[in-house]
């Protein structure tokens, strides 16, 4: 099972969630993050790319924490961090999963009645079935 975790609490859900599903099924969960350098004309960053993947690797890892909680693991979680646009790495990694899983951030005009960017286009294009995950639960 492949769970997309950005830091946002919607991405926490989704990953408590997958934890709880990891369980009860016995699967292995891999939590991924993406990062990408963002791209601006005419502007060149200042940040290493090695500085990037780490500070998402922190991300990861603290949510990865937050979600199992304090009890020892009665599920393996492997972390890892991905470079590339959320979405497209997301899709790639479902082509070797039994279940993909998002959160929601529904960052719509028409008040949550759409899910968000990456969510819609993991739910188009996986090559598995995905779960969104709404809300903060």
């Amino acid at each position: 099972m492949v769970v997309g975790v950005d830091g946002s609490p919607p991405a926490r859900a989704a990953l408590r969630w997958a934890v709880r599903q990891a369980r009860l099924t016995g699967g292995r969960l891999y939590a991924v993050t993406a990062w990408q350098i963002p791209a601006y004309y005419g502007w060149v960053p200042s940040a290493p790319e090695d500085d990037l993947a780490e500070a998402a690797g922190k991300v990861l890892t603290s949510a990865v924490r937050d979600a199992l909680g304090d009890s020892p693991p009665e599920v393996e979680v492997v972390e890892r961090v991905e470079p590339g646009h959320p979405a497209q790495v997301l899709i790639d990694l479902s082509a070797h999963a039994c279940l993909l899983v998002v959160g929601c951030r529904g960052h719509s005009t028409f008040g949550g009645a759409l899910i968000g960017s990456v969510s819609q286009h993991c739910v188009q294009h996986a090559h598995c079935p995905v779960v969104v995950v709404r809300g903060n639960s």
